[in-house]
């Protein structure tokens, strides 16, 4: 490992045209979400290509995982800039981002056209019914790492689930000011935990929190930009708050799009954030729809640049770095308590989504739902795609919105 953390002459060795193409090809088939995502990259890096060891590869996830913003796209931008440094971060994170976006702003501009087909409009109303139910899924699929990194000790839990009850009252009831109550769990648990520094001094955990505590009054700072400022800056918080998983700022973007702005009804925030499921990659894209709806093409694209934005500065800028700060015993204690937040308000969540359901035949939707992601496990991409086509049977048949 050369001393930028690259693998010594692996710039010798993979082309930036070779990037483009393998990380636009997972780009491009990298449905299912972050699970998915790690893998098709392990199976190329590490098993197929072997550009990569798989202690490497892990130790990439662990680093990732520290940050905020979307940690699979993070670790595909990481990978990359191990192969090829800067150029190839650039190329490989551009590449995997790309096709999910372009798709995701063709299906906004007919979700959202002001007179689409009657199907489009129950695919829509099928689809945004689940979407609730993925929060849920999403949410359950964190307890057990959560629970795990926290300690079998009887108050190490009591204080796991006063931090999830916070985050999934603060998701239903506080709107653009949940981000405080994450960065209080991480600090609360700093302090029960001793505060020490690890082998990292001078760690981010400490000072993360008063980092983002400007967050949430950054309105101020860009309401005189007209609705591109406001774009921006939604899509800022995007990338700089989804600790624990992209799902985590649903809530965050919903109380802008909906409350704050009026871009979007209830109904087209739930079609967006299905959009952004059944798409491949990020479920970050959903903030390019959200973009189109205020402010057309450009604003989607404008979304997507700023929401994406910090993946790439966090890795260009302190990859090098990323070994320390995993050692700093602060960050490690900051995640502790943030995550069960995080975990909480993500299944909070789902009761405004499923609050701003108008039709009497999308509570069946969502039953179904529930019982497919929660019960049986099974993939989110089938059941919005089935979600979808429900949705498509229910106005077909005359039921609302036909």
């Amino acid at each position: 490992m050369g001393p930028d953390g690259r693998r010594a002459g692996a710039e010798r060795v993979v082309g930036l045209g070779t990037i483009a193409r393998e990380w636009g090809r997972i780009g491009i088939t990298g449905f299912g979400g972050p699970p998915a995502h790690i893998l098709l990259l392990r199976k190329l890096c590490v098993e197929r290509r072997r550009w990569l060891t798989a202690e490497e590869f892990e130790d990439g996830i662990a680093a990732t995982n520290l940050l905020p913003g979307p940690a699979s796209t993070q670790l595909a931008v990481l990978t990359a800039w191990r192969l090829r440094g800067v150029p190839g971060a650039l190329v490989g994170g551009v590449c995997f981002i790309g096709p999910g976006l372009v798709l995701i702003l063709a299906l906004a501009a007919l979700f959202l056209a002001g007179d689409p087909p009657l199907w489009v409009l129950g695919a829509a109303a099928g689809a945004g019914a689940a979407v609730p139910a993925v929060a849920v899924q999403a949410a359950t699929s964190l307890v057990p790492a959560s629970l795990g990194r926290i300690g079998r000790a009887r108050g190490a839990r009591a204080r796991w689930a006063g931090y999830a009850l916070a985050g999934a009252v603060a998701a239903v009831l506080t709107g653009p000011w949940l981000v405080l109550v994450l960065i209080a769990a991480g600090l609360a648990e700093i302090a029960v935990r001793g505060g020490g520094s690890g082998t990292g001094d001078r760690g981010s955990g400490g000072s993360g929190g008063r980092a983002v505590l400007p967050l949430a009054t950054g309105p101020l700072a860009l309401g005189g930009l007209g609705v591109l400022g406001a774009v921006a800056w939604v899509a800022f918080k995007v990338g700089a708050l989804s600790y624990g998983g992209g799902f985590v700022i649903i809530p965050l973007m919903r109380d802008d799009a909906v409350n704050r702005y009026h871009w979007m009804t209830d109904g087209q925030f739930l079609n967006a954030v299905a959009l952004g499921q059944v798409t491949p990659g990020p479920v970050v894209h959903t903030v390019a729809a959200v973009g189109y709806a205020a402010a057309g093409l450009g604003g989607g694209l404008l979304a997507a640049v700023v929401a994406f934005a910090p993946s790439f500065l966090f890795v260009l800028l302190g990859g090098r770095h990323f070994d320390r700060l995993r050692a700093d015993r602060r960050v490690r204690d900051f995640l502790t308590g943030a995550g069960p937040a995080v975990t909480g308000a993500i299944a909070g969540s789902a009761l405004p989504l499923a609050a701003s359901l108008g039709y009497g035949w999308q509570w069946g939707v969502l039953a179904g739902a529930l019982l497919w992601l929660v019960l049986a496990r099974r993939g989110v991409v089938l059941a919005l795609l089935a979600a979808g086509a429900a949705g498509v049977l229910a106005v077909a048949a005359g039921l609302p919105p036909a």
